[in-house]
């Protein structure tokens, strides 16, 4: 989760410093500037990356809270997609993989608690 929050992290600052980096589409329904989609990348990134430094601490809490962040992560990369669409989908990926791992997790240490 740290690596996947650094890298949305740095995609929000890349897409705040230089607008002139991405490519632009005009008929995309989601209309906002790139200053706009940095802002969200950026603070999402920092969210995803305060989770996983939760997360190492081992408190179920922050399993479901990092399923939810890193679910959002996904999204926000997905209609990321037509601005950088090679960084959009690898994001995406790493986020699923991301909530795969966390419910994986958890279903084994419920099924370990069960067993006598």
């Amino acid at each position: 989760m740290i690596f996947g929050g650094a890298m949305a992290l740095l995609e929000g600052i890349a897409a705040i410093a230089r607008d002139d980096l991405f490519v632009t589409t005009r008929h995309y329904v989601f209309q906002f500037s790139l200053a706009g989609w940095g802002w969200v990348h950026l603070i999402l990134g920092i969210v995803i990356v305060l989770a996983g430094c939760a997360v190492l601490t081992g408190a179920l809490w922050a399993r479901y809270f990092g399923v939810a962040v890193a679910g959002l992560g996904a999204i926000a990369n997905f209609l990321w997609v037509p601005y950088y669409p090679l960084w959009a989908v690898t994001l995406v990926a790493v986020n699923i993989f991301i909530v795969w791992a966390l419910c994986t997790g958890m279903h084994r240490e419920a099924d370990q608690g069960s067993a006598p």
